[in-house]
């Protein structure tokens, strides 16, 4: 096995753990041909991404309620950032359109602005909870995508439901990520759930990123949209600025906004 670059690695320690839920660092070194010191940073930032626990000598899968858990404090990190950037973006809307929202907890900040806001649209969503905050709405018809619901994250993941995204004029993709650069785009930790979210982007006219600063110069374990696919980012990052002439000439408009 040749030489593994980071993402590649954690693919690898990510598969061995859906595999047999506990990897240890001696066969894991065996196995990718790298240090057991740079297996223990690998192993060490995963874990403070939620990815995994560590363990003496090695690494189990986070158990559900851990999930649970990071995913109630990715909802609370950067609040006040989320909902400025879910505001900019529900002053794009129309009536009439069919928009497409992912299962991040910046699109459910947009959800909870649309729950209150007089526009008729049709939603379709991989986010349980961000579904059930749009279905009173009178206007507002929701469609959630199938597939199987990710235990703590209140998601579907996998392509169950994609075959119905060939049946939907998809106007604008609203999505987050966990990570992005100008190399490797829009990134998640999830390799599943980039599986839907690649067949997200390619069924919607255009796609709209929402990254609050902290996913800005970021990479995670797998891209689901490069720079090609992305048409606008609405992020908060005053640093994102660096990159605006670089990001035009791929096309991707950059909106910064500013927040309290």
């Amino acid at each position: 096995m040749g030489k593994m670059f980071v993402p590649e690695r954690r693919r690898v320690i990510l598969n061995r753990l859906n595999e047999s839920q506990r990897v240890s660092i001696k066969e894991l070194a065996k196995e990718i041909q790298v240090s057991e010191a740079t297996l223990r940073t690998d192993l060490t930032k995963m874990e403070e991404e939620g990815l995994l626990k560590r363990t003496h000598g090695g690494a189990v899968l986070a158990d559900s309620s851990d999930n649970e858990t990071s995913f109630s404090i990715r909802e609370k990190k950067n609040k006040i950032e989320k909902s400025a950037i879910a505001k900019e973006a529900a002053a794009m809307l129309e009536n009439g359109q069919c928009i497409m929202l992912d299962a991040s907890s910046t699109a459910l900040e947009l959800a909870r602005i649309l729950k209150d806001k007089p526009i008729r649209l049709t939603v379709v969503t991989s986010g349980i909870n961000t579904a059930l905050e749009l279905n009173e709405h009178p206007d507002i018809t929701v469609i959630l995508l199938g597939g199987i619901v990710k235990r703590g994250s209140h998601s579907l993941e996998g392509t169950l439901g994609v075959n119905i995204l060939n049946q939907i004029n998809i106007d604008l993709l609203f999505t987050s990520a966990n990570g992005f650069s100008l190399e490797s785009g829009l990134t998640d930790f999830s390799v599943y759930e980039v599986e839907l979210k690649k067949a997200m982007v390619r069924a919607s006219k255009k796609v709209i990123a929402l990254l609050d600063h902290s996913k800005f110069f970021k990479n995670s374990i797998a891209s689901f949209a490069s720079l090609g696919d992305i048409d606008i980012i609405i992020t908060d990052s005053s640093q994102a600025n660096s990159q605006k002439h670089v990001l035009a000439e791929h096309g991707v408009e950059l909106i910064t906004i500013e927040t309290e």
